[in-house]
């Protein structure tokens, strides 16, 4: 059987930082779309959208049913984040530390092959939409 590949945008943006913030999530699956959604998650910096984004997702992955192999791709354009989610920096902020925690205990929820990379924002134009639509929308 073959592996599924889910690509999964994330974005997360605050106005004022801290200020009113959202994330942006995009779901492919197999290159075709599976969801995507934006929600407001009220004042926080923009490194903490960042990373709700990407809890947001693993959450709503934990209800997708997945029968084959499986790996996630998440994409963001914060290479922050995703450093901090390889592990290659560390992380000085309490908050954050406990934001990355949960992303860790919701990875081992979910299972599969779990990837973390980052791209241009240019190549985060959908997830990057979603959120300013939300926070436009306030």
């Amino acid at each position: 059987m073959a592996k599924d590949i889910f690509q999964i945008h994330t974005d997360g943006g605050a106005r004022g930082n801290p200020g009113p913030a959202a994330v942006g999530v995009v779901i492919h699956k197999n290159r075709k779309l599976l969801h995507q959604f934006g929600r407001v998650i009220g004042k926080a910096t923009n490194n903490v959208a960042e990373y709700r984004g990407v809890i947001e997702a693993l959450k709503y992955m934990q209800g997708i049913p997945k029968e084959n192999d499986f790996e996630l791709l998440f994409i963001l354009d914060s290479m922050l984040i995703v450093n901090q989610l390889n592990g290659f920096f560390k992380i000085k902020d309490s908050h954050l530390r406990e934001l990355l925690l949960e992303v860790k205990l919701l990875e081992q929820e979910v299972g599969g092959v779990i990837r973390y990379t980052t791209v241009p924002r240019e190549q985060n134009l959908e997830a990057d939409f979603l959120v300013n639509q939300v926070l436009d929308a306030t």
